[in-house]
């Protein structure tokens, strides 16, 4: 029979048994039991993947190339602890019988817990200032696992979350207005929202997508200091969650991006890193790196699709302010950036 992750199996792990119970339970709403045959190999000796293992039933041998073996058997002592936790992976884990096991993902985890035992990361403080129809965990759980977040020191993250402000929105509401100036960074806590771009041939608005619960819009005016490139729209009763500028740039943005310079860029390229050029195709045209992929900066979200996230991208513009929006944005959803400091104008482009 199945086991039924809950709270309490989940409590069975060391250190999961001690994290504060909203904690647990918005780590259980993003965590699920999976199943492997007897014989299958869970992980190899030297693999590097940042994903912790709890073994939940079954047994698993854990065997090392110096001979050593050890066997974990579920719901005993040994296997309160992470399976081989250490990278890269000092053994290799083999199921000797059907198993269930977690598989959660190490960096979410280690800033859940480093929240948690520095006692700054409380739902419950959230809350009391967010309307009570507002599913609070869906929208924060769903930030703390991008990968941007994670590169943020605990204690800003506390910070943005507490300077946060809540506006509650009517459906057909206008939230940001394309050519507008950027004030705030928002995230979307209850509704849909649909973004429609300007263009000379059609003045209604070409829509480009829509919104749900935990996406972030907004950041692209802020970061590049430029005026708002698309209209968002509520397409129902809703509300948003807001950062202002200078919050959202000295507590969010700084933190996740990592500036190169354009000697350093060349060698990455050389090594197996991509130009990721953010300008308007005709600028590109004009003068470009060798090789580089040209994605406007106002479609870089609908193109990331076309972007292989095992690849780190250095990415350019002319000045740094276009890339490093684009760079904030790949980072919240996984890919390695880094961001030509200066930008091409300071290069030896020609």
């Amino acid at each position: 029979m199945a086991t039924k992750l809950t709270t309490e199996v989940l409590k069975r792990f060391t250190p999961l048994g001690g994290l504060k119970r909203q904690n647990l339970e918005a780590l259980l709403k993003k965590t699920s039991i999976r199943k492997m045959d007897g014989g299958s190999t869970l992980f190899k000796e030297g693999d590097t993947e940042k994903r912790t293992f709890f073994l939940v039933t079954g047994g698993v041998e854990l065997k090392s190339e110096s001979g050593e073996t050890i066997p974990v058997t579920g719901e005993t002592e040994i296997a309160r602890n992470a399976l081989s936790a250490s990278l890269p992976r000092k053994h290799t884990a083999r199921a000797t019988d059907n198993i269930e096991f977690l598989s959660i993902d190490t960096d979410l985890l280690d800033v859940m817990l480093t929240w948690d035992q520095t006692g700054i990361y409380e739902v419950k403080e959230l809350q009391d200032n967010i309307d009570p129809t507002t599913t609070i965990d869906d929208w924060m759980t769903v930030l703390l696992q991008t990968q941007a977040f994670h590169k943020i020191p605990p204690a800003n993250i506390q910070a943005i979350f507490m300077r946060m402000q809540q506006v509650n929105h009517k459906a057909g509401d206008v939230i940001i207005k394309q050519g507008d100036e950027g004030d705030f960074f928002y995230v979307l806590v209850r509704g849909t929202c649909s973004v429609t771009r300007e263009t000379p041939l059609n003045k209604d608005g070409i829509r480009l997508a829509e919104l749900r619960i935990g996406d972030t819009f907004g950041e692209e005016a802020l970061i590049s200091e430029s005026n708002r490139n698309a209209t968002i729209t509520m397409q129902s009763d809703g509300s948003v969650m807001r950062l202002a500028k200078d919050d959202f740039n000295t507590l969010l943005n700084e933190p996740t991006l990592d500036w190169v310079s354009y000697e350093d860029a060349k060698k990455l390229v050389a090594d197996g890193a991509k130009w990721l050029d953010v300008r308007l195709p005709s600028e590109f045209e004009s003068s470009h790196e060798a090789d580089a992929i040209n994605i406007p900066l106002y479609f870089i979200r609908l193109k990331l699709t076309a972007l292989d996230e095992g690849t780190t991208y250095v990415v350019c513009c002319d000045t740094g302010r276009r890339s490093s929006a684009g760079a904030f944005i790949m980072n919240e959803r996984g890919f390695k950036t880094k961001v030509l400091k200066g930008g091409l104008n300071l290069s030896d482009l020609s």
